[in-house]
């Protein structure tokens, strides 16, 4: 089965969804990854993506997301601001910089920006571009028209929203918006003129049949940059208390996702850090990007260390000797 599937997709094939469940529950994981690892250097070589972000509005979102610290329906213990100061935004700016980070977003806590916010965002994008090399994007909530033109004028090229879980486990983790509010703002962003980077987090409480489904939907959708979350349960959030998942779960679902998308990064995210140094096994199950440094709310591993791992697997990033 697993030799197949890996045909038809080099072929140009895509797999159905029969065929992507079969692969997900009925080989054996290191088979799986494997399979999933020769994919990714197949279409993407050792070619690997490397992105940042900045929480550039801390806390008091409107939305209620079970699985989020910075939900105003939630009580949990976080750094709350409007916005950041200018001077730590472009110090973390330049410190991606300087290590060959090739992307970082300014992420804001809220359901979308008023003019009058995304101005004040415009401002710290317009510095950083004058200050460093990097190429930017977003990740502002929903966005209309216009907003979607003022983000492009002030230079952003990729637009950040996660689907989180596919359509129909969606409303077990939000009632404030809805999965169809997403992909509408995906349409826009990309009518705009932005590329798509959307995802979404393992461990709400999906099964493997939800965590395939959204495999599908962002292929469906195009988009090309799909980050994965791990889920890490925050006290006082509504899934505080939710069973963490294995790292095994998580190879099987990084590598599913390859082999539905082959053609995209497949970025890891938030949460890797709880398994340690295993995290790094997830570069060999089809992933070929990593968000790195700090996270929202979450610290993320040191840059250095990052590099010096990803080098290791034999992917070209910032202070390869190869």
């Amino acid at each position: 089965m697993i030799e197949h599937c890996t045909q038809v997709i080099r072929n140009g094939g895509t797999l159905d969804f029969d065929q992507a469940m079969e692969l997900a529950q009925g080989t054996e994981i290191d088979n799986l990854c494997r399979a999933a690892d020769r994919l990714c250097r197949d279409f993407h070589g050792t070619g690997f993506d490397l992105c940042s972000i900045i929480n550039a509005r801390s806390g008091k979102c409107s939305e209620d997301c079970r699985y989020c610290a910075q939900s105003v329906h939630h009580n949990a213990n976080i750094k709350v601001y409007e916005e950041i100061k200018p001077h730590a935004a472009i110090t973390q700016a330049k410190e991606n910089d300087a290590y060959g980070v090739s992307r970082l977003s300014l992420v804001t806590a809220a359901r979308s920006l008023s003019s009058t916010q995304m101005n004040v965002m415009g401002k710290l994008y317009s510095v950083m571009k004058a200050e460093t090399r990097l190429r930017f994007c977003a990740s502002m909530g929903f966005l209309t028209e216009e907003t979607a033109r003022k983000l492009v004028s002030f230079g952003v090229r990729r637009y950040h929203c996660n689907l989180e879980t596919c359509r129909d486990f969606f409303p077990s983790i939000c009632t404030t918006h809805t999965w169809e509010n997403k992909v509408e703002t995906l349409h826009i962003a990309r009518a705009a003129g932005m590329d798509l980077c959307s995802g979404g987090i393992i461990g709400m409480g999906e099964t493997m049949e939800n965590r395939v489904q959204l495999a599908f939907e962002l292929r469906d959708l195009g988009v090309l940059s799909i980050p994965i979350n791990i889920l890490s349960p925050i006290e006082s959030t509504p899934l505080a208390d939710m069973e963490p998942v294995s790292l095994e779960e998580v190879l099987r679902c990084v590598a599913i996702f390859r082999f539905v998308n082959p053609h995209a990064v497949i970025r890891i995210a938030g949460g890797r850090g709880r398994f340690g140094k295993g995290q790094y096994r997830l570069f060999s199950a089809g992933a070929n990007g990593a968000i790195v440094g700090d996270y929202l709310t979450t610290a993320g591993a040191g840059v250095a260390e990052d590099l010096t791992a990803f080098h290791r697997l034999g992917f070209d990033v910032p202070g390869n000797t190869r």
